[in-house]
């Protein structure tokens, strides 16, 4: 019995030490606690105008709390740009980039870190290259291309175009996982019998996926928020982006500071809501990247 509670003791004494916080554990949670809140508030001073009168903003300024809860702004912006009809503009081109530059970007990443193709360090080189080209230097043969393909205005053209440009950047950081890839592991399974397709399918892909979640994530933000090639090629109303809506309604009309806070609020909240969806595997993929 005393053995028994000795030991049961000495466990709890364990998980005590286990949590005992060192004076720099503190400083540096406090640091990283101060971090957030610094990167926070432009996105609280954001959303507290957003829910402010204009009468509030010009007397009290953007600090200020607002005295009167209003939604005048969202509404405002909701309504002039067709807000939802921009909304699924935006899901639509960024799920199906997102979607088609993974599955582009991990073929490539397969042929050329795994499958060893021939000249592969200068395919790879060369996708190097081509993704650091400025989008200006791409507009003028863009343009000329899908206006002779009949897609110019269409919503087809930008998922196209970003489909290439992210899975660029895909191959790129995948090709370099895949050559590093356990030469023990893929030899197993060819001596199993499986082919090509089931080693990418069954191997590579289960091991590989926290970074092919990351890549998702970071696709879908990223063609989320482009502004420049969209505004070349969506023309119609209909097939603009929120971005482009944002930027429209600025141009043709004078907006009340709390109506640009609502529209900017609007606008980021999609892409808030996916990263919380998807942050245990982003922060899954960080890891497994940063062990590797």
């Amino acid at each position: 019995m005393t053995q028994s509670m000795t030991a049961a003791e000495a466990k709890r004494a364990s998980r005590k030490t286990q949590h005992v916080r060192s004076t720099g554990d503190w400083v540096a949670l406090i640091l990283l606690i101060a971090a957030a809140l610094i990167v926070l508030f432009p996105l609280l001073v954001l959303t507290v105008n957003a829910f402010k009168t204009q009468a509030d903003y010009n007397a009290a300024g953007p600090l200020s709390l607002p005295k009167t809860f209003t939604m005048e702004g969202i509404v405002s912006f909701w309504t002039t740009t067709n807000f939802p009809l921009k909304f699924l503009n935006s899901l639509i081109i960024s799920l199906v980039v997102a979607l088609a530059a993974v599955v582009l970007s991990v073929l490539n990443s397969f042929a050329l870190g795994i499958g060893k193709v021939k000249g592969n360090t200068w395919i790879v080189l060369a996708i190097m290259l081509a993704n650091m080209m400025p989008q200006e230097a791409l507009l003028y043969p863009l343009y000329t291309m899908f206006k002779s393909a009949g897609l110019y205005n269409t919503k087809l053209a930008i998922i196209i175009i970003f489909t290439i440009i992210q899975s660029a950047y895909g191959t790129y950081l995948l090709s370099s996982v895949y050559g590093t890839f356990p030469q023990a592991i893929l030899e197993a399974a060819a001596i199993d019998g499986a082919s090509r397709w089931q080693v990418l399918r069954k191997v590579v892909l289960p091991i590989s996926w926290p970074t092919i979640s990351v890549l998702f994530v970071f696709f879908f933000v990223w063609t989320w928020n482009e502004y420049m090639i969209p505004m070349a090629f969506l023309m119609g109303d209909d097939v603009q982006t929120i971005p482009l809506a944002l930027a429209t309604l600025q141009g043709q009309h004078t907006m009340e500071a709390t109506t640009l806070a609502s529209a900017s609020l609007l606008s980021i909240i999609p892409t808030i809501i996916f990263f919380i969806i998807f942050q245990r595997k982003l922060s899954q993929g960080i890891t497994a990247g940063a062990v590797k």
